[in-house]
């Protein structure tokens, strides 16, 4: 589990931090998250909530104000360093939206508080390792989506103008087409639903639909994943070095304590053999 550690101005924030840092703490706001998650499916069901709809919403509220009571602890304790956190940000912001009175025109906010399972990200460690290495990958999925665009545009165009005439529903523009294109590659019934029947009027249109479901499908889906197992590799293999480095730091510092104590044990011997 992840406890990130801050520096508090004053002894009693101090105290504060290590209370709500406490990993006995931590481990049963974790469960209070995942109980909060089962509580928001089961609200989801008329037969339950018909049977034991106040005991839920009550649970729900009481959970909700530990969660509140949570954040406020660790605002008093980190102050305005809370929010220079965006983690905690994150908390706060999808605290909040449980606060916000889920009126007719609000009630998309009273869906939203399933994000609070989100907060497993921020307390459990390797999950925060995981999102840490798709963010730290974002530069590199732009290139890739960049890629894909231009493919499905060119290939768009070259669909409309082929089939367009022929079968408007399906490429009867750019729209049409570039919807077509993407259940093409995601391989959902695109031989019977929609290459076979063009076929039937374009023999030569599977060259088409070969080569686009190549590249798109199994290319750039391939380049994906690569970008981001890359991505996680190099994290875990930087977090590797940096554990190695810092075991070396100490390892350094040990035996330049030790050179320091054999030197002052020679200097007493040495003194004691003058007398």
């Amino acid at each position: 589990m992840h406890i990130e550690r801050h520096i508090a101005s004053t002894p009693w924030q101090q105290k504060v931090e290590d209370f709500v840092d406490n990993p006995i703490i931590q481990h049963a706001i974790v469960v209070l998250i995942i109980l909060n998650a089962a509580l928001l499916g089961l609200e989801t069901s008329p037969e339950v909530m018909h049977a034991y709809g106040s005991e839920l919403v009550l649970l729900d509220h009481v959970i909700l104000g530990i969660f509140i009571i949570e954040l406020v602890l660790l605002i008093i304790a980190r102050g305005f360093d809370f929010f220079k956190d965006p983690w905690s940000v994150f908390d706060f912001a999808v605290i909040a939206i449980a606060l916000v009175p889920a009126t007719e025109s609000l009630s998309v906010l009273r869906a939203l508080r399933v994000l609070r399972v989100l907060r497993l990200i921020n307390k459990v460690e390797s999950m925060r390792k995981v999102v840490g290495g798709l963010l730290s990958c974002l530069p590199s999925l732009a290139s890739v989506v960049s890629l894909i665009l231009i493919i499905f545009y060119v290939s768009a165009v070259i669909a409309t103008n082929l089939f367009g005439q022929a079968f408007p529903e399906l490429f009867g523009g750019m729209g049409n087409t570039a919807f077509t294109l993407f259940q093409v590659m995601t391989l959902e019934s695109w031989s019977d639903g929609i290459a076979r029947p063009v076929m039937d009027k374009f023999p030569y249109a599977w060259i088409f639909f070969i080569f686009f479901i190549l590249i798109a499908t199994f290319v750039i889906v391939n380049l994906f994943i690569a970008v981001i197992v890359d991505s996680l590799t190099s994290g875990s293999s930087s977090e590797d070095s940096q554990a190695v480095r810092d075991q070396s730091d100490v390892l350094q510092s040990e035996m330049q304590a030790m050179r320091q104590e054999l030197r002052e044990l020679k200097a007493l011997v040495l003194d004691q053999s003058k007398r």
